[in-house]
């Protein structure tokens, strides 16, 4: 296995640099998986993910969706910062950018901009500009001379699940795509996925969990493949080992043989 650092076009014509890994055997196209990383950005875990994908025989794309403003605000200790200021706002005040605002009116500058900063990343605008952003990593796997073009499958968690999914009502040609514990697309736009999904989420995610029958009865009308499966006892983020507040061990070794027996089937 070898790994490179590439880059591709976004939505913007912005340059977006992603991490590759790449097996280390002799085929000449590989089936190819765009990991897509959560709210802590490209990190150690995601680029771990990518490996063990592509000891399995797939190549591996991860970008780094976090260019130009996002690039220094969406620094981990910024983004945790952000998040416990959110948490212990009032529920009216998360939902409003305006009064969130307001309410962090004697905090210091640069702690008010990245609190703002992670309130614009959650936005609805934003993630969809991502979702397109992951268009042109589509694209560049497309043109590798050592990918397949037919077998490109999307991967996600948290937040880089909701885009996996996201990115499948986009890219018809999508042949796969599995969502880690992340966000449904609208339900309008069901009908515009084809790529098979898998979807593993944890039971006490109730904020996600509680979400995924309306997603699965919407993929069964419109006539889409989807499988899902729900950890008793596990939380969000359940597969990430990398924060042992969350990780639970017997539910990220099922899903990984869960992933492995989706792509390969």
């Amino acid at each position: 296995m070898r790994d490179e650092q590439v880059s591709f076009v976004g939505s913007l014509g912005q340059t977006i640099p992603a991490f590759v890994a790449v097996p280390d055997d002799s085929a000449t196209a590989y089936p190819a998986v765009i990991v897509i990383h959560e709210i802590w950005g490209l990190d150690d875990h995601i680029k771990g993910v990518a490996r063990r994908l592509a000891q399995e025989g797939y190549l591996a794309l991860a970008p780094q969706l976090y260019v130009g403003e996002f690039e220094q605000a969406m620094r981990p200790e910024r983004i945790m910062a952000g998040m416990q200021v959110m948490r212990s706002a009032p529920a009216e005040v998360q939902r409003d950018p305006r009064l969130l605002e307001q309410s962090l009116a004697d905090r210091p500058a640069d702690e008010r901009a990245a609190i703002m900063t992670l309130v614009k990343v959650m936005s609805a605008e934003t993630r969809k500009r991502f979702r397109d952003d992951l268009l042109g990593a589509v694209s560049y796997l497309e043109q590798r001379p050592d990918v397949d073009p037919d077998k490109i499958a999307s991967l996600g968690f948290c937040m880089g699940g909701g885009l996996a999914v996201a990115l499948a009502t986009q890219a018809s040609n999508l042949w796969k795509t599995v969502i880690f514990y992340g966000d449904h697309p609208p339900l309008e736009d069901v009908p515009a996925i084809h790529a098979q999904v898998l979807g593993l989420y944890g039971g006490t995610d109730a904020r996600i969990t509680d979400n995924v029958p309306a997603f699965s009865a919407a993929m069964a009308q419109a006539g889409r493949s989807f499988t899902s499966h729900v950890y008793p006892g596990a939380g969000h983020a359940f597969f990430n080992d990398s924060r042992p507040a969350a990780y639970h061990q017997e539910a990220a070794h099922d899903a990984w043989l869960k992933v492995k027996a989706f792509l390969a089937s």
